[in-house]
């Protein structure tokens, strides 16, 4: 058994100064990370981030190089998977083809000591949890991908887990199916009152089934946030352009006014909202949808004008992509088919500084 650990507040999973390397690779490198319990926490990040190893390493199935990752405020460092106490959802649900639906769900019991008849009422209450209570004694080859993945779900609370974790569990289904599965996976871990980490690199499903979601690149946690104040407030470049679209300017802060700087850019001075010293190279950001074409009104409001390039109709938005000179492409996002620009019109843009960030060029760096 693990020994005791003094842990985050709050924390049901917690990882302390940990790291993972393969050869010269770092692929982890000194990660913090604290899962309230029965919060849903997303490890989200491109290919090669480090959040499958993340997963991996908390559910045991390969050790760190260093630091420590407690369960219950319990040292699980050095204990091997089975007496976690977690469960894991695959993205390929590996479910064995030559049992039923029932076997499938039950075989992580059996290993329990427990009696054929407890293990029957288990599987029986998992599998009406996904509403698969009436699948049990079907094969699973010939279920839709849906079904098998409600299969491997149920397989997993089956053993009543204290963490659940999911690597890219979703991503093998459709779109439809996905977004719904998101929605009806959200409300049931909610239900149960489940302590879930999942992995994607999907920013859609991040956002919309996790209470915190970690951003990550190259092996470290750029932003832990909600999602909201992780779309709305990022602290980074990277989080900004991983979560969400993101316009741009690069230029030279020029002048500071408490948090809110002055960046001289090609297309003209604008304000935003960030810690830089003067003469940094820096990239200002906002939002698409934070943008109106028209000069707007108030002081607070940056404007540039453009020549609109290009017009994406995509339903109940449309996004527009105006030419702002210096080679950068400024996008804007509009909602509703009225009055919409054409590619050769000049438009002028606003937004307010409010809603502008600004970050260092690490390009200008390197």
């Amino acid at each position: 058994m693990g020994r005791p650990l003094e842990p985050a507040v709050n924390a049901h999973v917690a990882t302390t100064n940990l790291s993972k390397r393969f050869g010269a690779a770092t692929v982890l490198d000194r990660v913090d990370l604290a899962v309230e319990r029965g919060a849903l926490v997303t490890l989200l990040g491109p290919s090669g981030c480090g959040k499958t190893t993340l997963l991996r390493l908390i559910a045991g199935l390969m050790a760190p190089d260093e630091g420590s990752i407690a369960i219950g405020g319990v040292d699980v460092t050095r204990t091997p998977p089975h007496k976690r106490n977690v469960g894991v959802v695959f993205q390929s649900y590996a479910l064995f083809p030559h049992l039923t639906v029932a076997g499938n769900v039950g075989f992580g019991l059996q290993g329990k000591g427990l009696g054929r008849a407890e293990i029957a009422v288990k599987v029986q209450r998992a599998l009406a949890l996904v509403q698969m209570d009436r699948f049990g004694d079907r094969p699973v080859r010939p279920l839709s991908g849906g079904q098998q993945q409600r299969v491997a779900l149920a397989r997993a609370l089956a053993v009543e887990p204290s963490v659940l974790l999911f690597d890219e569990a979703l991503s093998a289904l459709d779109r439809n199916l996905r977004e719904t599965m998101q929605v009806e996976l959200r409300r049931l871990l909610k239900d149960l009152g489940a302590t879930a980490v999942f992995v994607t690199h999907d920013q859609d499903e991040a956002l919309t089934m996790s209470d915190k979601v970690a951003v990550m690149n190259a092996g470290r946690i750029e932003q832990f946030d909600e999602p909201v104040r992780l779309y709305e407030r990022p602290r980074s470049l990277f989080a900004t352009r991983f979560v969400g679209v993101s316009s741009e300017l690069r230029g030279t802060v020029a002048a500071r006014d408490g948090g809110r700087l002055r960046v001289d850019t090609p297309q003209g001075p604008v304000m935003a909202e960030g810690d830089l010293p003067s003469g940094a190279a820096a990239v200002v950001s906002t939002r698409p949808e934070n943008i109106a074409i028209g000069a707007g009104e108030g002081p607070d409001r940056n404007r540039i004008e453009g020549r609109v390039r290009r017009v994406t109709f995509q339903g109940a938005r449309t996004r527009i992509a105006v030419d702002v000179g210096a080679g950068t492409d400024f996008m804007v996002e509009i909602g509703g088919i009225f009055a919409l620009p054409v590619p050769g019109d000049v438009a002028v843009l606003s937004w307010a500084a409010s809603r502008s960030f600004v970050f260092a060029d690490v390009r200008q760096a390197a």
